[in-house]
């Protein structure tokens, strides 16, 4: 022992490192890793990863007996699933390279990339480019999975109006200088996505635009305007539209005669299927209504699913941890605007809007509290390029609650 002791001692003595191969491991590298790690919001990485894999079993649960149908006849039990899972390991991998980017870099990318999404808008419009499911013109094929780009668009149009909302600061009390050019652009957008078309994702576009530019300091006068607008400019879309009218008469008596196996048929089975499951539900692969009865079970309509599976404890649960999620993006938003980080504020904030508000419109439909919309569940719905949006939008808020924590370590700086 004696021994060893004085080879140990000789050896911290010299101030070298132990004889030992420890292969290429390098200690400052590694406690710059750890530095990082722990920049990362853990508990909101859980949460997502919870919503994610909950949503990937619900997925292959609500479509394993879709082959079953004609239309799906050659499609393998797991082929839904399957891509859905691709989708997420692809999402996965952009959402790394997007946490990678600094928020100086979106903010200097904000214009065009809102131009490359108007373009992509419009692309879709294009015969033999943009690809029509159910009457609707929404999706650019690209092998692998099928691109909406009105996914890209609700990112594009958070950067964009929260960098708008920066540089016009100083004129924001004026409507025509500070609401006016960025209404104008929205309304493109919207021009775009109503002739898909695609009413939901202009409504979720819409109160992203509205909520940045409340929370950019428009003044409440100018925000009332703003909403009065908007809700006369829906009111006049649905007005004008007899098939959206019925969508409106069918939500509000889906149980009458004349809408229950039309217009009325979606939701009508779908609280049926959140009535069977009762409180804690039939069981997990128990439902009845995704055998043929439920259309889009597995994208529009998964809540109803988990309804009749989970029951209301199984609702409750989703609904919970959508509410913390929605809340945290917030609070992390409201920390960069503590910090004087007006731009990355803004954009976590409006984030936090798109995932509360689309999720709130899903629920809301699927519980027969709202008409029937064609948006998903966020983070848990299939649709490939929905859930490789969503993920990179929480990567960017990931980067700016590290960029947060950076500044309020002393000494620290973005």
């Amino acid at each position: 022992m004696n021994f060893v002791s004085a080879i140990m001692g000789r050896f911290q003595t010299a101030n070298t490192a132990l004889p030992v191969n420890l292969g290429s491991y390098d200690y400052a590298k590694n406690a710059q890793a750890n530095a990082r790690i722990q920049s990362i919001d853990q508990a909101m990485v859980w949460v997502v990863v919870a919503l994610l894999m909950w949503g990937m079993v619900m997925v292959y649960s609500a479509s394993i007996a879709m082959p079953d149908n004609p239309k799906f006849v050659r499609y393998a039990q797991t082929h839904f699933v399957m891509r859905h899972v691709i989708s997420i390991v692809i999402g996965f991998g952009v959402a790394l390279l997007a946490f990678q980017v600094p928020m100086e870099s979106w903010e200097k990318i904000a214009r065009p990339l809102f131009i490359v999404s108007l373009l992509l808008l419009a692309a879709v419009l294009i015969p033999f480019v943009g690809k029509g499911v159910n009457g609707a013109r929404r999706w650019i094929s690209l092998g692998v999975m099928n691109f909406q780009p009105s996914e890209l668009a609700k990112l594009a149009v958070i950067i964009y109006a929260s960098d708008y909302m920066v540089r016009k600061m100083e004129v924001k009390e004026r409507f025509f200088r500070a609401v006016l050019p960025m209404g104008a652009a929205v309304a493109l957008a919207g021009i775009f996505l109503l002739a898909e078309p695609d009413m939901g994702a202009f409504l979720v576009i819409a109160i992203i635009a509205m909520g940045i530019l409340f929370l950019g300091g428009v003044n409440a006068r100018m925000f009332f305007l703003i909403l009065a607008i908007l809700v006369f400019a829906f009111a006049m879309i649905i007005a004008t539209s007899e098939w959206r009218r019925e969508r409106i008469f069918a939500y509000l008596d889906p149980w009458d005669q004349k809408h229950a196996l039309g217009k009325g048929y979606q939701l009508s089975h779908s609280l049926i299927a959140i009535g069977r499951g009762e409180i804690f539900g039939v069981g997990l692969g128990g439902s009845v209504e995704k055998l043929h009865w439920l259309p889009e079970a597995h994208t529009d309509f998964l809540l109803a699913v988990i309804g009749e599976e989970f029951g209301l404890v199984g609702v409750v649960t989703v609904i919970g941890l959508f509410l913390w999620l929605s809340r945290r993006i917030m609070v992390i938003g409201r920390q960069a605007l503590a910090l004087d980080r007006i731009f990355a504020g803004l954009v976590a904030q409006g984030v936090g809007i798109w995932i509360g508000f689309q999720s709130f419109i899903n629920m809301g439909v699927n519980l027969g509290a709202l008409p029937t919309k064609g948006l998903t569940l966020p983070l848990m719905s299939y649709g490939g390029s929905a859930i490789l949006m969503n993920m990179v939008a929480i990567a960017i808020v990931m980067r700016i609650d590290a960029e947060n924590k950076q500044m309020m370590r002393p000494g620290g700086r973005s």
